[in-house]
């Protein structure tokens, strides 16, 4: 397929994960891809983008600071002339008690989670405003956007406000043809799980490493943990004409983890 010719796709958190998936299925689809993380390992993914045929550039930096996001959009439309879909996926994570979490971990978290959203979905519709060609803004939440998890009230918080983000942005552009949607990833084979794995295992019990996603994975309905090719098609979907009529919508891609 062919959806995403001559469209430039934006995603944030995409040097490995999730992210990662994402950038190399719109490449597949005929995107111009910015790959960007604030690791320098994001341009091995914009490498082996334009190794296999495609068109890619990486940019390091720093969703939370204004002016690193500004230079993010501005190279992209130095490069590719127009932002068409932006997908806010940078996050983070700590796991900890209450009486034990740092005000610092609060402020990390929340910062890249819900503030780099934020950063990014303003100057992505300013782009898209300017060019007048409409556009997708897709926003990375999680299943604790539904249900928040012990040891993680931060973390919650955090998605739980990219869905808020999300619906409000969806009706503020609803008339220029710009659409804003969410998901939420549920168990996800990616080194984000591997430390939930090992964090959470030790503060439940005396897990050994992958005991407790085994344990987690045996809960869901498709009995799989899922994979970041899963999470790539339902966001191409939700960026392709296709789902021109949905906005503000926040959809679980967990294997039936979480039914709502």
């Amino acid at each position: 397929m062919s959806r995403f010719e001559k469209k430039t796709v934006v995603i944030t958190g995409a040097s490995r994960g999730i992210g990662a998936a994402i950038a190399k299925r719109f490449s597949k689809e005929g995107a111009n891809l910015v790959v960007s993380a604030n690791e320098e390992s994001v341009h091995a993914v914009a490498d082996d983008i334009k190794r296999d045929g495609g068109s890619a550039i990486a940019f390091v930096g720093d969703v939370t600071d204004k002016a690193s996001v500004v230079a993010l959009y501005d190279a992209a439309e130095a490069t590719f002339g127009s932002v068409d879909v932006s997908i806010q996926n940078a996050g983070v994570i700590t796991i900890a008690r209450i009486e034990e979490m740092t005000e610092a971990e609060w402020d990390k978290v929340m910062a890249v989670n819900t503030k780099g959203v934020f950063l990014c979905a303003q100057e992505a519709i300013s782009r898209m405003r300017k060019h007048k060609r409409g556009g997708r803004i897709i926003n990375t939440a999680s299943g604790q956007a539904r249900e928040g998890f012990i040891f993680t009230p931060h973390y919650a918080a955090s998605k739980m406000g990219v869905v808020g983000i999300t619906q409000s942005l969806a009706k503020e552009v609803a008339t220029e043809r710009i659409t804003v949607n969410a998901f939420c990833p549920g168990i996800i084979e990616t080194d984000m799980w591997a430390y939930n794995d090992a964090a959470w295992g030790k503060l439940l019990g005396d897990y050994a490493p992958g005991e407790l996603m085994k344990e987690w994975v045996d809960g869901i309905p498709m009995k799989r943990a899922g994979t970041g090719e899963d999470v790539a098609g339902l966001v191409a979907f939700l960026a392709s004409d296709d789902a021109a009529y949905i906005t503000g919508q926040t959809i679980n891609v967990d294997g039936g983890l979480i039914m709502s």
